[in-house]
């Protein structure tokens, strides 16, 4: 898919907030019992697993740099991150057997939807990064910082067509919806995200943090 990497301006996002909320409450009212299933199955398997916290706390780059405080289900071992915030590689033996599934079908981000449900986040837009390496992309990358002129999303067109883990790929990814974004154009890429999720593809990404 080819991209356009010029930071045109930003299309109006105005239908964003009003879609977002659409979308999550004909989600949860026409499959609440599988949502119910979701958040009592998937806790219950974490817990089990190793008698750890069910959720991960992380601060990540929002709108425009602000600092939003994101969910997500554990899928590594309690006290990975201890020597600080590291890369995953394929078979890290920090991740356990619970997470490598809810990895592969990024059920482990299910909790950001209550950052999208509070406004912090979208449902589609640029990737929400950890606030120390989204610093220092911005130091290393000119126009990094244009990737968030809109809320970041759970999914998006970087995170559906660019699998590769070079930041400067993703952004042109991230310019381009940007420069495009469309309730038609999120409509198809939620469609993509859930049947990577239901065919469990999202193992494909690469260089993933806890």
């Amino acid at each position: 898919m080819e991209v356009n990497a010029e930071a045109n301006p930003v299309k109006s996002g105005r239908y964003k907030r009003p879609f977002d909320l659409a979308v999550l409450v004909l989600a949860h009212l026409s499959l609440l019992p599988l949502w119910v299933l979701l958040w009592v199955t998937i806790p219950i398997a974490i817990w089990l697993g190793d008698r750890g916290p069910v959720f991960y706390r992380q601060q990540r780059a929002g709108t425009n740099g602000k600092v939003i405080t994101i969910l997500k289900f554990r899928t590594m071992i309690p006290d990975a991150e201890k020597a600080g915030p590291a890369w995953t590689t394929e078979d890290d033996p920090r991740v356990t057997t619970v997470g490598r599934v809810l990895r592969r079908t990024a059920l482990d981000e299910l909790p950001e939807i209550l950052s999208v449900w509070k406004g912090d986040m979208s449902l589609v837009g640029p990737r929400a990064l950890d606030v120390g390496e989204h610093r220092a992309l911005e130091r290393e990358i000119e126009g990094f910082s244009d990737r968030l002129k809109a809320r970041p999303g759970l999914t998006g067109l970087a995170q559906v067509y660019d699998m590769r883990d070079d930041a400067e790929d993703k952004l042109a990814y991230d310019i381009q919806y940007l420069n495009s974004m469309s309730p038609l154009l999120d409509v198809k890429l939620l469609i993509v995200s859930v049947l990577n999720t239901l065919s469990a593809k999202w193992d494909r990404r690469s260089g993933k943090k806890r």
